[in-house]
């Protein structure tokens, strides 16, 4: 009877130690609040500049991502994507990229053969292939109003600054924005030049890294048939509709543009 009864609790302590994952401390790793996380980089486009992502980067530095919202150049694709290149470069570690309008055409070239960019996130912004330039893909489909809201810089080198018209700004760019606000970005906004929104993108990166959408449903700018066609074909993880959403929609919605930056990533 001693010897049933030693057997029995033998069992019990190895039906015990079954129900334990074995690799305890990959348990611990996985929940360490100090695991470090991957560098958000913010691309703001034409007619912004980098405080349009402070809604976004102060929430994300409130979870605790180091984020870098990069002072786009605004002079032409190459010249602006080799500059992101060389910002991307200096990051170490996961990179995250995030790009508004314009500035989805800049991290398409400049994440391509960069191995810690792991995701791509378009916020109301072009997606292009190769050869496809920002002017092309904004006429693609109907709906952009913004050629009658611009005012033109000639800069005596054949190319032209383009800027909206600071009476035009809020309805055309920011409708969704209190006025007050919009009026201080139509203040401050940065001209691009005419060449960088002519350009043909080189190969795209969305074709090897994963992509993720947030496409604005009242943009005057890029019109929402164009976004979500730009989705659909670079096969994105995820697209998220904000139907009363202007262009400035990282600005208006700072918190569903930070939640898709998260889901990227994780």
């Amino acid at each position: 009877m001693r010897v049933r009864k030693v057997f029995a609790v033998l069992g019990a302590l190895l039906a015990l130690a079954a129900s334990v994952p074995s690799g305890a401390g990959a348990v611990e790793e996985t929940e360490k609040p100090g695991a470090k996380k991957p560098t958000i980089v913010l691309v703001h486009g034409a007619f912004a500049d980098g405080a349009s992502w402070n809604g976004v980067v102060e929430r994300l530095q409130r979870k605790g991502f180091p984020v870098v919202a990069v002072a786009n150049p605004l002079r032409s694709l190459t010249y602006d994507s080799n500059y992101l290149r060389k910002v991307l470069a200096s990051i170490e570690g996961p990179i995250v990229l995030a790009g508004h309008s314009y500035g989805g055409m800049v991290q398409s070239n400049a994440a391509l053969g960069n191995p810690n960019v792991k995701a791509l996130v378009y916020i109301a912004a072009f997606a292009p292939e190769k050869g496809e330039s920002a002017l092309e893909l904004s006429n693609k489909f109907p709906g952009s109003t913004l050629g009658d809201t611009l005012q033109v810089i000639d800069l005596g080198d054949g190319t032209k600054d383009l800027a909206i018209q600071q009476d035009k700004y809020w309805q055309q760019f920011a409708a969704d924005v209190p006025r007050n606000e919009a009026k201080l970005a139509a203040a401050t906004q940065r001209p691009v030049n005419d060449s960088a929104l002519t350009e043909g993108a080189g190969d795209p990166a969305w074709h090897s890294i994963p992509s993720y959408f947030v496409v604005a449903g009242k943009d005057k700018n890029i019109p929402i048939a164009a976004q979500k066609w730009m989705a659909e074909r670079a096969n994105a993880r995820a697209v998220v509709e904000v139907r009363s959403a202007s262009h400035s929609v990282a600005v208006s919605q700072p918190e569903t543009v930070t939640d898709l930056i998260v889901r990227a990533a994780r």
